[in-house]
């Protein structure tokens, strides 16, 4: 009876895990428009903000949730929360730099290598087995994505390729590192990544001054886009294999140009949604078959 329970209250975490990385991912994946729809064009501006709106949310968020025991998450956090919470800086300013540098192509490429350098790294530091299935869909989402910029991709620079993959590395070890250490609090490495982030890109800004709808816009940026989803993602994201958060993960550049489409009539072109279909039908039997296995 007591293992039947035990079970229940594991295939539930799994499920909750899910909904929770796949629930970060869909609102990660709204960046495009978001970035779409904003007057400013200066990058740094926009990360500022974006990061210092997010960093606001997740410190409230914290004093609502853990009230005065906010400084001691901060301080058992120890080694692991660094490491999760300067991954992340590293992966927000080597987006900057790699979009700078190389095509928007090239960088999805590169960084459809996400789940399988977290899948390897799952299996040398915590020794979580990677099924068959889930090789399967991890190479089925890299040929789609493949497929979805095939028509588009450009030559770019070594610099821009090193910071793409510089992402993936990042993410790779962030999510082992959370899964490694699914005791600790990470909510506390994520207001360091963002408060970071912000620090690191205030004094290349061109100017701090936004519209008001930008200024709005940029709330939800921050707030509900980076914080909301960063604040899901590290509840959600030991809770389940590191290769299947990272392969989850996948969502955010697949849906990102459907809401562009949806909002702006920038229709994809034929295989931008072939690529995307085939995504998304591989997350889908993967995630379906995962939980069949479990019950």
């Amino acid at each position: 009876m007591a293992t039947q329970a035990s079970d229940r209250h594991a295939s539930s975490s799994h499920l909750r895990g899910i909904a929770l990385v796949v629930g970060a991912a869909l609102l990660w994946s709204t960046g495009g428009l978001v970035v779409r729809s904003l007057e400013t064009t200066d990058t740094w501006t926009i990360v500022f903000w974006r990061s210092a709106t997010a960093s606001l949310f997740l410190l409230l968020y914290m004093l609502m949730r853990n009230g005065r025991q906010v400084p001691a998450l901060f301080l058992h956090m120890g080694w692991p929360g660094w490491i999760v919470g300067l991954s992340y800086t590293w992966a927000s300013i080597s987006l900057i730099i790699a979009l700078a540098h190389t095509s928007v192509a090239k960088a999805l490429i590169i960084l459809s290598s996400g789940p399988i350098l977290a899948a390897l790294l799952g299996r040398i530091v915590l020794g979580e087995r990677v099924s068959w299935l889930s090789w399967l869909a991890i190479f089925a989402s890299a040929g789609g994505i493949t497929l979805m910029v095939s028509d588009s991709y450009g030559h770019g620079s070594i610099i821009g390729d090193l910071a793409a993959f510089g992402i993936a590395i990042a993410q790779a070890i962030a999510v082992v590192t959370m899964r490694r250490h699914r005791d600790i609090q990470m909510m506390p490495a994520m207001l360091v990544a963002t408060s970071l982030a912000a620090l690191i890109s205030l004094p290349l800004a061109g100017t701090l001054m936004v519209s008001a709808m930008d200024a709005v816009l940029l709330t939800f940026f921050g707030a509900g886009q980076l914080g909301l989803g960063l604040a899901m993602f590290s509840i959600g994201a030991p809770l389940i294999p590191a290769a299947q958060a990272a392969l989850l993960n996948v969502v955010e550049p697949i849906l990102g140009p459907l809401w562009v489409w949806l909002a702006l009539g920038e229709r994809p072109s034929e295989a931008a949604l072939l690529g995307g279909a085939i995504v998304l039908a591989a997350l889908a039997v993967h995630t379906a078959a995962d939980l069949m296995r479990r019950r």
